[in-house]
């Protein structure tokens, strides 16, 4: 096949437009008995901190309709160990390297974004303003156009690596925080992040998760991830990484479709590890279908 399935985000080259979500492949190892990540256009890491994070107490999954919760907490053990650890495996890989990166302060972000320059290995790193911001109660950095505006510019400083930032849906206007990105010198955005969500047990009349809210994902999250993708490309002109939900090849396209320049993977990997795989075979064949020649036809193709 002579059909190009090349996309270009932040400078950086993806031989096609599929990548992990953060968190759900943990760093990619676990999963290499299943897929050979050098065949997706990148590899996303778990989210990683400053200094260790404990996460979440449990139970903290919890199953929902066409979809699930969880309130993990980011857990990890930390950027030294996970240089130490994980970057060696990265280097490896012929493909793009995104590492998500998460942080209690700006500073926080900064200083994670500096180590990871420095150790090498990464091409990209993803800006998780979805963590809660410690020093205004809790508030997630997302929800506020100058939190957001803040992270990204003191990531921006110091590191020239290219920046996506991962957006939350939990806002009135994703444009804002969209547009707060983009001013603030991010390369691409990936959204959405969950969606917050509850469970109750009705027997013990209590909440399952033990954090009382989680984050709902999957297929059920796809029709309002794909509308906030959809605003997002009317209001900023950097690339978009769709996410939320993608099972199938035509779930992925649709995300094209609505303005997305490449798609993320992520609650489909607790169902099939070969998700990422059956996912790119399903875009191959839609474009063989269609007779579409270069993948990036389909970016922004149904507005």
């Amino acid at each position: 096949m002579n059909n190009n399935l090349s996309v270009t985000i932040g400078g950086v080259e993806w031989k096609n437009p599929i990548t992990t979500a953060s968190g759900t492949v943990n760093s990619g190892k676990e999963y290499s008995p299943y897929v050979d990540f050098t065949q997706l256009g990148a590899l996303t890491s778990k989210g990683v901190s400053s200094e260790p994070w404990l996460g979440n107490p449990t139970p903290r999954i919890a199953e929902s309709y066409g979809g699930m919760l969880n309130a993990i907490g980011l857990q990890n053990a930390g950027v030294a160990a996970f240089i130490e650890n994980d970057i060696p495996y990265f280097k490896k890989l012929d493909t793009a390297i995104i590492v998500n990166i998460c942080g209690r302060d700006a500073e926080d972000f900064a200083n994670v974004a500096r180590k990871l320059t420095e150790a090498g290995g990464v091409d990209m790193l993803e800006i998780n303003v979805s963590c809660p911001n410690v020093k205004e109660g809790g508030v997630a950095f997302a929800q506020d156009p100058k939190a957001t505006e803040a992270i990204v510019s003191a990531v921006r400083k110091a590191t020239p690596l290219p920046l996506i930032t991962k957006l939350s849906p939990n806002v009135t206007s994703i444009a804002e925080i969209a547009k707060a990105a983009e001013f603030a010198g991010s390369d691409a955005l990936s959204l959405i992040n969950t969606l917050l969500a509850i469970r109750i047990n009705i027997h013990t009349r209590k909440p399952i998760l033990a954090n009382t809210l989680g984050g709902l994902s999957g297929p059920a999250i796809r029709p309002v991830a794909l509308r906030c993708v959809w605003q997002a490309y009317k209001a900023v002109k950097i690339p978009l990484i769709g996410m939320g939900g993608i099972l199938t090849g035509e779930d992925a396209v649709e995300f094209m479709l609505a303005g997305a320049t490449a798609v993320a993977v992520g609650t489909a990997h607790f169902l099939n590890p070969r998700a990422t795989m059956e996912v790119l075979e399903g875009m191959v064949n839609y474009m063989e279908k269609y007779g579409v020649k270069d993948i990036n036809e389909l970016i922004g193709a149904a507005h």
